[in-house]
This record gives structure tokens, C-alpha cells and sequence, in this order.
């Protein structure tokens, strides 16, 4: 029993219930309902009948959700723009080839950085491996390995409650990591039932171990399936990249006890406004009452008896309703977003207060910019590396978030080309980040091509 490679990071079992509620907040819908128990508050010596009945009737307003959608679809709105120079065509072929299908199932790499960012922002981290296919014979050459495709590299995405178990060394760089997945499988659909398998791989500088749980009778136990070395071991390197926002980015830590206090006294609200629909009766009498009060009865009255009917006069709703209010702009103000409540106070701001408050946003959209593009450079330096290939990388972009931005970067080129400065290495450095950023929907390799045709102009 390889009791060693179950066993989880102190940090990991902190966070693991954190992360599970961060989730629900962030999917809504019915997979926040089937756990609402857990987040809908039950007042004290609340029946247990109404306690499930407003349970039933749970409903939840998923800013949180649609606030790191926004900022994740915004960011990624124009793609990064990437530029690989060098002279080994082969491994520039390779990389316009990669960020088309970066892993062999179709998806860019803006697309997956994209779920990697939204998973950050959901959980604080996420992480990326870089893998080579497997063979059983070494190749001889690096003709032999890309031929056979075990030079093609490609990207593996895992959420933070993947990764239960790590170490860093003193230069903050990965010493070893382990990451456990689960899933359920049928063998066959003339089999009965589902089961559940779980797989452990250990990746250090050098190798890789692949652990699976196998049935043995009635026990289960972790076998040692898989082991070897893998595509990072020639540069003694993990070949595991983190995406972490900080702190003050990480968007739902920000926002969650907000949420849940929004859902509460929304859900109560809601739950009142109901209940105050059934006016109840009341009886002013001295005598003992026993008559049932309800459609198609009637009641009999003495000569001082009086009957009425109860209802809230409405004070308190008011409040809370104004109180909900102010949550919601919270939520917006501390995801930097304030722009985006829509409770009027925002019709009612100047021009220039407009303006301060999406600069505001745009330069927290950079700062996640910044983070997206130092991964991807390292990663794509990574694979270069590791591919022995011989070539400078560079990423830019996810810094412009709307067209008049573009304009005025095309404008202010124009102007730094009218200075007569006489550099051709200038010219053809603004001419590509101009090109580049226009054409970012294009294929890489497109980009490649006009970026050697202005490197190669007079």
C-alpha cells in the first residue's frame, strides 16, 4: 500500500472546503440548490417543516459568477499577441501548430487559458502541465522524435483541488508535486453499475509516477501502474506551471461572504413577502375559541368579540430591500465594478466619475493580463527549452479592451514615426506590435509570416 502518495498538503486540507463552497457560488444554479443546506441559514428553533420549505423554495442571484465571466471574456476578448524569431523554421512551424491545439483536442491556447484564468479567479490558483507522449523505444534523433511525435508537446489542465501535495524549494520553484484525479467508469454497457477510479501521478525534476486504485477481492489498494522519465527531465525541471492571482485579485475570496449574505436575506425577504400574502385572522374575545376560521366557514361573534386579520405593515420590508441594494453594489465595488451596479446611483455620476471608475477596472483587467501572458511565456519557454529548440519568444498583449484603445495605439505609433527617428529596428518593432494586435484572431502561423516578411523588409 503506497500510503505515501495519498497523503495531502496541510495548505490543501485548509482550502478544500473553501473551495467546494467557492464553486457552488460561482455555478449557481442547480448545483448551488442541491447544497443550499449548506448556505441557507436555519434561525433558532426554526421547525424543521419550514426550515425545508423554504429550502424547496431557495433561490440564489449569482453575481459572483457572472462578474469573473465578465472579467475573464473581456480579457481573452483579443487574443495574445505571440512572436517567436529565429532560425529554425521547424520549431516555429511547431509553435503556430501548438497555439492552434495546444492540447490535441482542438482547444487554442487562448481558449484554455481562459478556463485556467476562471478557475484562478475561482480558487486563487490553477495549474498546467506540459506532457510528451510516451514511447516504448528512445528515439535517436531529433528527426526519429518528430517523426513519431513524441516532440509534440501538450498542455493538461488541473483545478486547485486536483493538486493535493507538493514541496518548493527556497527559490520558490517546484521540487515535486502530486495530482489526483477521479472519475467514474462503466466497463462495459453490458456491466453492472458505475464505479469509481482514482489516479495519483507524481511528477519531481526528473521522473514521473502514475498510481491507480486496483480492486484485489474485495480490498482496494494503490498500485504503481506507470513510471519513467518525462519530457522536462533533460532541463531538470517539474513540468508543472501554476496560474495564481494574488490576495487582493483572487475575485470570489472577495466577494463570497457578500454572496452569502446577499442569498440569505434575499431568500428571508422572499420567504416574508410570501407568508405576508396569507393575512392570518386574530379574535379579540374573552371567551375560549374553538371555531374554524377558513373559505366556506363562518364564524359566530359575541357582542364585545372582535375579528381582524394580522398583516406586516411593511417598514421592515423596505429595509431589507434597501439593504439588499446596498450588498449588491458592494459585491460590484470590491470586484472593482461599480460602474456596473444598476441600483441609479450610476446615472446619476459625471463623465469624468465614469471614466475614473472603468480605468479603475481596466487596470485590474492588466494586472490579470499580466498574469496570463508571464504563464504563457513560460510555459512556451519551457517547452523551447525542452525541445532543445533555438529560438526567442515574446507576448504581449491582453492590454486593450476596447477598439478606441487600438486607435489611439495606432495613433500615438503614427506620431512616434513622424519624430524622424532614424532606427529601422523601431520601425519594424511598431509595424509588428501593430500588425500583430490587428490581426490577433488570426492563426499563429499567419502571424509568424508577417512578422518575418516585416523583419525581412528593407
Amino acid at each position: 500500500m503506497n500510503n505515501h502518495i495519498e497523503q495531502e498538503h496541510p495548505d490543501y486540507t485548509a482550502k478544500s472546503g473553501v473551495w467546494k463552497r467557492y464553486r457552488d457560488l460561482y455555478a449557481g444554479g442547480e448545483q448551488f440548490r442541491e447544497n443550499a443546506a449548506d448556505y441557507l441559514m436555519r434561525r433558532n428553533k426554526e421547525p424543521n417543516d419550514i426550515y425545508q420549505e423554504r429550502l424547496s423554495r431557495v433561490f440564489y442571484e449569482n453575481y459572483l459568477g457572472s462578474i469573473v465571466d465578465w472579467y475573464t471574456a473581456t480579457l481573452v476578448r483579443r487574443e495574445p499577441a505571440l512572436e517567436f524569431t529565429g532560425s529554425d523554421e521547424k520549431a516555429i512551424n511547431f509553435f503556430g501548430t501548438f497555439v492552434q491545439n495546444c492540447d490535441l483536442r482542438g482547444t487554442t491556447l487562448t481558449q484554455f487559458y481562459k478556463e485556467r484564468l476562471t478557475e484562478a479567479l475561482v480558487c486563487g490558483k490553477s495549474f498546467i502541465v506540459v506532457d510528451f507522449p510516451q514511447s516504448a523505444s528512445p528515439a535517436l534523433t531529433r528527426a526519429d522524435e518528430d517523426a513519431s511525435g513524441r516532440s509534440r508537446a501538450y498542455l493538461t489542465g488541473y483545478n486547485a483541488d486536483e493538486v493535493i501535495n507538493w514541496s518548493y524549494d527556497q527559490m520558490g520553484e517546484l521540487e515535486w508535486v502530486v495530482i489526483r484525479t477521479s472519475w467514474l467508469k462503466q466497463d462495459s454497457v453490458k456491466s453492472f453499475g458505475w464505479k469509481k477510479e482514482t489516479r495519483w501521478i507524481y511528477y519531481d525534476r526528473q521522473r514521473f509516477e502514475i498510481y491507480e486504485n486496483r480492486m484485489a477481492g474485495q480490498n482496494k489498494s494503490v498500485e504503481l501502474v506507470d513510471q519513467g522519465q518525462h519530457g522536462f527531465a533533460g532541463i531538470g525541471r517539474v513540468p508543472v506551471f501554476e496560474v495564481r492571482v494574488s490576495e487582493g485579485l483572487w475575485l470570489t475570496n472577495k466577494i463570497a461572504l457578500l454572496q452569502l449574505e446577499h442569498f440569505n436575506k434575499s431568500n428571508a425577504l422572499g420567504w416574508a413577502l410570501t407568508m405576508g400574502l396569507f393575512a392570518s385572522p386574530v379574535i379579540y374575545s374573552d371567551r375560549e375559541w374553538n371555531q374554524i376560521v377558513g373559505e366556506s366557514y363562518y364564524i359566530q361573534l359575541g357582542p364585545n368579540d372582535k375579528f381582524g386579520w394580522a398583516e406586516p405593515t411593511g417598514g421592515v420590508f423596505t429595509i431589507a430591500a434597501e439593504n439588499l441594494t446596498r450588498l449588491k453594489d458592494e459585491i460590484y465595488r470590491v470586484s472593482y465594478l461599480l460602474q456596473q451596479a444598476t441600483d441609479g446611483a450610476g446615472d446619476r455620476q459625471s463623465g469624468l466619475s465614469h471614466q475614473w471608475n472603468f480605468s479603475i477596472t481596466q487596470e485590474i483587467l492588466r494586472s490579470f493580463g499580466d498574469t496570463v501572458k508571464d504563464s504563457i511565456l513560460k510555459v512556451l519557454q519551457g517547452i523551447a527549452a525542452a525541445r532543445q529548440d533555438q529560438m526567442a519568444i515574446g507576448v504581449t498583449g491582453l492590454d486593450e479592451f476596447d477598439i478606441s484603445d487600438f486607435i489611439t495605439e495606432a495613433a500615438g505609433a503614427q506620431s512616434l514615426l513622424n519624430m524622424g527617428i532614424e532606427s529601422p529596428t523601431l520601425k519594424k518593432q511598431v509595424f509588428k506590435k501593430l500588425a500583430l494586435k490587428y490581426l490577433c484572431d488570426s492563426r499563429q502561423e499567419i502571424k509568424n509570416r508577417i512578422a518575418s516578411e516585416i523583419d525581412s523588409a528593407a
